[in-house]
């Protein structure tokens, strides 16, 4: 039986860690949250006192944490992961963080005799819980070889995008691209109901039509449209705006390193660093309907 490690069990983390345990792996999970380690030990997981007890006996670490200084800390350093882990260990940082950041901790592990790949998600928390997400995978063709019956117990779709670094690359595409069409499914729903329009019905005449997008089949932002998403409970639980602005500042960053324009992209951040800026940081990234229409 493989033995998976498992350090990090937030909205993301915590389902894709007990789809591990549902399809019989042996998890040894960690977390800063007893409420988060106590669900996955209620589903048959170790639940580990630190990182470095998790990871014990482990053949697999995976990784799921909020950004790239969170990922350095759990592995570089003379406290570190990599200082403790046995030579030819597979890490597997599920993590979206800079592809900068994703190359480094990839040299580190190599400098320790270790195998690393950067594997960030797309699918949101609903993906996670119905283990559909897709995995971007940077890395080695035969560490992915590896890793793909694990990935795929947690998701649906495995890309291989490349070297170390890669995956988050096309994570921050993804994302930007998301971000883009967050806000103008938002505007457009917007500028319609002030019109008198009924958003449930522009909403499904756009979903028919050439303005067809990925919020308008599975997460509408307009509350009551889509009694699955977000937006209908409050905008409580999905993907926290404050988390969509850092991968659009990690696109930003990306940009400019590589000397690409991104006036789109560049817009989307700002327009989710205002609406974090007036405290909607916590609510799901769809919430910026709230910038263009002011809900009773």
């Amino acid at each position: 039986m493989t033995h998976i490690a498992f350090i990090g069990l937030g909205n993301m983390g915590g389902p894709m860690a007990l789809n591990l345990v549902a399809k019989g792996f042996s998890v040894a999970a960690f977390d800063l949250s007893a409420d988060a380690l106590a669900r996955l030990h209620a589903a048959g997981a170790r639940a580990a006192s630190s990182a470095l007890d998790a990871v014990q006996g482990a053949s697999v670490v995976i990784s799921m944490l909020p950004a790239g200084k969170h990922v350095q800390a759990l592995y570089l350093g003379e406290q570190g992961l990599f200082a403790s882990l046995p030579k030819g260990r597979l890490v597997i940082d599920c993590s979206t963080i800079a592809a900068s950041d994703a190359r480094k901790v990839a040299d580190a592990a190599t400098a320790a005799g270790l195998r690393m790949l950067d594997a960030p998600v797309s699918g949101g928390t609903a993906g996670a819980a119905a283990a559909t997400l897709t995995f971007i995978v940077g890395g080695a063709t035969e560490d992915v070889a590896e890793a793909r019956p694990l990935l795929e117990a947690m998701g649906k779709n495995i890309f291989h995008a490349g070297g170390n670094g890669a995956g988050q690359t096309a994570k921050i595409c993804n994302n930007m691209l998301l971000g883009i069409l967050m806000a103008g499914t938002a505007e457009a729903l917007a500028l319609g109901v002030k019109n008198g329009l009924d958003p449930k019905v522009l909403s499904d005449i756009m979903r028919n039509s050439s303005g067809r997008n990925w919020a308008l089949e599975l997460y509408n932002p307009w509350p009551g449209v889509m009694e699955t998403a977000p937006a209908s409970r409050g905008y409580d639980g999905g993907f926290m705006s404050e988390l969509m602005l850092k991968d659009l500042g990690l696109a930003e960053t990306t940009a400019l390193d590589s000397h690409a324009a991104t006036p789109l992209g560049a817009l989307a951040r700002n327009l989710y660093e205002s609406h974090v800026a007036a405290g909607k940081g916590k609510l799901d990234f769809s919430s910026i309907l709230q910038h263009f229409h002011l809900l009773d």
